[in-house]
């Protein structure tokens, strides 16, 4: 069984070094960090997790709340997350939300009273915001994961206004000027990013912002089917369709079939969040594709961080997203 000594000869590190990496008690440089993680990789290193948490009164433990466990962006976030906090030696306990303020207020108590080091948590739509208060009063590192609405916390996501604004160019650049907008739960932050870029986007390419054009409150796809429906019975519906996330495209699409229209002959769709299969639709969707393996892999280590030192500045992480480029959209008639 390799041990920290080893890790630090292949690295080419001290061994205090490797235990800052690992422990996240100080800051190293990032060439540094990597070449550690390597050498734990490599070895299939396992830190001494009892002995670590004897000296540290630690239960080496940390709590995943999140809802909308079984949605597959948030799946690979999860996974990721898990995937950093096993090889770091921390046990993960995972609960969903359910995106209930309520629900959400008793699974970050019931976390912290088992004891866990710390949190990681994607907020809900909670005008309150009670569950983050607790975790200020009680001083329990946090990490929000996707959605980013208080500073005063370590958060990591993508910056979505511009990833939208992007992705509502592509459409626009084909000739789209009523591009109609499904999106999410107004109370979530990425939602009004999103729809912040939307309307960017339009403004800048000369396209119709007609309020009648936008509609939020998608939160499944039956939802959504049923806004896209209302979008298409306009006088004058849109040429394009853009969904604020995967449920919404996915609800989008449903109502397109039900109306007997052709993407993208009769009209074009794009949306927000690459899932497994989009390359399965007929055609193929464009779509935005976050980073989520980067998301959790970096919301782990900012906890890590945060549990070594609770009092340190506290950081916001905006990664950039990619468009896959596909077949939904095209020229409109």
């Amino acid at each position: 069984m390799a041990t920290i000594a080893d890790v630090a000869r292949k690295a080419g590190v001290s061994v205090s070094t490797v235990s800052h990496v690992v422990n996240g008690t100080r800051r190293v440089s990032p060439d540094t960090a990597r070449a550690v993680e390597a050498a734990i990789t490599s070895l299939s290193y396992r830190p001494n997790i009892m002995a670590r948490s004897l000296k540290a009164a630690s239960t080496r433990s940390v709590g995943i709340a999140i809802s909308s466990i079984s949605n597959p962006y948030f799946s690979d976030i999860i996974c990721a997350i898990e995937t950093e906090c096993a090889r770091l030696g921390m046990m993960v306990f995972l609960s969903d939300t359910e995106d209930d303020p309520g629900r959400e207020l008793d699974v970050v108590m019931a976390l912290h009273q088992r004891r866990v080091d710390g949190i990681i948590l994607a907020p809900s739509p909670d005008p309150g915001r009670r569950a983050l208060a607790y975790l200020r009063d009680v001083g329990l590192p946090c990490v929000l994961v996707d959605r980013m609405p208080d500073p005063a916390f370590d958060q990591v996501g993508i910056n979505n206004r511009e990833a939208m604004r992007n992705l509502v160019e592509r459409v626009a650049a084909h000739g789209h000027r009523r591009i109609g907008y499904v999106g999410g739960n107004p109370g979530f932050a990425t939602t009004l990013e999103r729809i912040a870029g939307y309307r960017e986007s339009l403004a800048g390419a000369g396209g119709v912002i007609d309020e009648r054009l936008l509609v939020t409150g998608s939160a499944t796809t039956n939802s959504a089917m049923q806004a896209a429906e209302r979008l298409l019975d306009l006088d004058q519906p849109p040429t394009a369709l853009v969904g604020g996330n995967n449920l919404a495209t996915i609800g989008i699409m449903k109502a397109i079939h039900r109306r007997g229209l052709r993407v993208p002959k009769d009209i074009s769709v794009v949306g927000f969040d690459d899932f497994e299969w989009a390359d399965c639709f007929e055609p193929r969707l464009t779509l935005v594709a976050q980073p989520c393996a980067e998301i959790g892999r970096r919301a782990a280590f900012l906890l890590m961080e945060r549990i070594a030192a609770p009092q340190g500045a506290r950081r916001t992480i905006q990664l950039d997203a990619d468009i896959i480029e596909r077949e939904s959209c095209g020229r409109p008639k």
